[in-house]
Parts: structure tokens; sequence; C-alpha cells
């Protein structure tokens, strides 16, 4: 596996592991697919700073297995330093430690970055999402509950944090 910056030309591998989560699953709230434009306008969104990453097999730097990105965390400049992240690894991909290795990089991103904290959050009982940001260092800072509703019931989302200067990197643990 390579992770690499994402670019343009990743976007239909991007959008069919968002679609298919937004149908399927909880770990997004969003609940219509999302178009080819739309998600060539969220990809050109998170250029810079809010960077997106792209997890890739070995020697097929075409095929996105899995993405990572961080957004703002809120819009009022206060805010400015704190971000939130994403992870998502391809249904096809799971358990094979993608997740991780891409949380881990996009964490060294936003280090290089300047940023001086990671936020998650992580929805509908994620227990894989939950143990993977765990694992590399997040600690969990409060539950929303009931905050969302998606396939006919209510999802509590978990918040989890990382203070960027308690991170020691890869390997941590």
């Amino acid at each position: 596996m390579a992770i690499r910056a994402a670019r343009l030309s990743d976007t239909e591998g991007i959008r069919a592991i968002t679609n298919h989560e937004i149908l399927n699953g909880t770990s997004t709230f969003e609940l219509e697919p999302r178009t080819l434009a739309a998600q060539r306008a969220w990809l050109q969104d998170r250029s810079g700073v809010h960077a997106v990453i792209v997890a890739t097999p070995e020697g097929d730097d075409a095929t996105v297995i899995g993405f990572a990105s961080l957004s703002p965390y809120r819009s009022r400049p206060a805010y400015n330093t704190t971000v939130e992240n994403s992870v998502y690894v391809h249904q096809d991909h799971r358990g094979e430690g993608i997740g991780r290795a891409l949380l881990e990089e996009l964490i060294e991103v936003a280090q290089n970055h300047g940023f001086h904290t990671v936020m998650a959050r992580i929805s509908g009982g994620n227990v894989a999402s939950k143990a993977v940001h765990l694992s590399v260092g997040f600690e969990v800072v409060g539950i929303e509950r009931q905050v969302g509703r998606k396939f006919g019931r209510w999802l509590d989302v978990t918040i989890m944090q990382l203070m960027l200067q308690d991170w020691s990197g890869p390997g941590r643990i």
C-alpha cells in the first residue's frame, strides 16, 4: 500500500467510497449520494492545509482503497488551529490496517501544517473507528446523544481529540 496526496483524478474513487457509506453506513450523516461535480468541489476545497490523502494498492497508483481528510473544525477564526479528521476505507479492504496508516499520515500532515489539535466525530457506534483513533492517542472527550437519525434509528456521536504536541508518531503504542 502507498499513501499520497489526493489528486483530482482520485475524485471518482473517493466518491465511490463516500457514496457506499452514505447509502449503507452510519459513519456519515449525509443521506444523498454525491455527484461527481460535488465530490470534485469537495476535493478542491481541501487543498493546502485542509488536505486529503489517499491509500492505493502497491503498484497501482490509480485505485483508491481509502482516503482521509482534514477539514476546518468551525468557521470562526478562533478555531483556525483546530481541524476535524475523516477516514474512510473501501469496504473490501477493511481490517487491513489501511485506516490506521491513513490516520497516522494525516496526523503528521496536521502537525506539519501547524495545527494544534485534531478532533474526530465518530457516529453510529463505529467501534472500529473508535479503536483506531484510541490506538494512535485520541481520547474520548464527549458524547452527543441522539443527534442524528439514519435508517430509522437515532445515532450518537462520540467526540474524540488528539493534542498534537502529545503525539509522538507512528508506532507510538
